[in-house]
Parts: structure tokens; C-alpha cells; sequence
């Protein structure tokens, strides 16, 4: 008798586990056919902590012209933004519209990464570590992708991924050495003081 509610317990557990994982709805999250796409993509592969992050925060996530916001932005890949009524969005980029449901996806999942109003240095590093890990399980073996800038980036990073340890984080130390994320961390902390 208590071995029949033990394993009426594990079933129902296991059960409802599988239910949370297969229920994320992609339409709650964008409109857009090729962002559609992407999130079915990641929703195979069990990208849950990308739906946990995009539901936490309620995000929704569309194509943008980035230089519309400030011509500085014209070439970011995609960006996550709060509205003037508290509403988060995630803008990829519409030079990007024609990019792979791969390659989309990846910029979702960096962008699901970053909580906060203003990025830090370690959350960056995160996002950007999930962007080459993604890539790394996304890309299809043989498939011919644009030479793109997205493209040639996400390959850099899923190298730099691959290659590094937790002594020697080769994403990390690319951000830290780069003198955009120099300049935009920068930027942002002088704007929380």
C-alpha cells in the first residue's frame, strides 16, 4: 500500500514536471512568425532558464529598428528595454529579420539573461556565455549560414565557450578587455550613481 502512494507520488511529480516544461507559450511572448520560430526552437532543446527569464519578467520580444532609439545603437544585434510604462521588451535588431531561427534564438537567449535595468559586468558575462553555449547546441552540423556579422559573432563565441574552463574564462575576458563593453558598462554605471 505505501509502495502504490510512493509511486502514485513519483508519477504525479514527474507528470507535472513535463507539463512545465512543455507549456511555455511562444505566442505570449512575440507575434512575429521568425521570433515564433526561434522560441519553438529553444522550447525543443529545453531551454527552460530562457522561458524562466523571459516569464519572470514579463518580456516581449520584437524586431526594431535600433538606431530609431539613438544612432549609437545602429549596429547592436538586439537589446533588452524597459518602455516608458514599465513594459520589457526585447528589440532585436531588424538588420537581423532574415537571420536563422538558430541564430535568432541565440540573441533571445543572451538578451533573457540581462534582469535588471542596468547591465553589470557579470551579467553580461552570463548572457553572452548563454549566447555561445546556445550556438554551440543550435548550429546544425552542414548547414550553410549567411556571412553575417551575427553569424561570424555567435561562431566566435561558441569557440571562446568550448575553449574555456572555469580557471580561464575566455568570454569573460574578452568582455572585459573589450572597449565597447567598456564604454556601455561605463555609461551605465555613471547613469545609476
Amino acid at each position: 500500500m505505501l509502495a502504490k502512494r510512493l509511486l502514485s507520488a513519483i508519477i504525479c511529480v514527474v507528470l507535472f514536471c513535463a507539463n512545465i516544461a512543455f507549456a511555455w507559450n511562444v505566442k505570449s511572448f512575440s507575434d512575429d512568425y521568425d521570433i515564433q520560430s526561434a522560441l519553438k526552437l529553444l522550447k525543443q532543446i529545453g531551454a527552460d532558464e530562457v522561458f524562466e527569464n523571459l516569464q519572470e519578467n514579463s518580456v516581449k520580444i520584437i524586431f526594431y529598428d535600433l538606431s530609431m532609439i539613438n544612432f549609437s545603437y545602429a549596429n547592436h544585434y538586439a537589446i533588452n528595454s524597459v518602455d516608458n510604462w514599465g513594459d520589457r521588451y526585447i528589440l532585436i535588431n531588424s538588420k537581423f529579420r532574415h537571420a536563422s531561427k538558430e541564430e535568432l534564438a541565440c540573441l533571445i537567449a543572451h538578451e533573457s539573461f540581462h534582469k535588471g535595468k542596468v547591465a553589470t559586468m557579470s551579467e553580461e558575462t552570463l548572457a553572452t556565455q548563454k549566447e555561445g553555449y546556445y550556438w554551440s547546441i543550435l548550429k546544425v552540423p552542414g548547414k550553410r549560414y549567411t556571412n553575417s556579422p551575427l553569424t561570424n559573432r555567435l561562431n566566435k563565441l561558441a569557440c571562446l565557450f568550448e575553449e574555456s574552463t572555469e580557471a580561464n574564462n575566455l568570454i569573460e575576458q574578452r568582455i572585459r578587455n573589450s572597449k565597447f563593453y567598456q564604454e556601455q558598462l561605463a555609461v551605465r554605471e555613471r547613469k545609476r550613481i
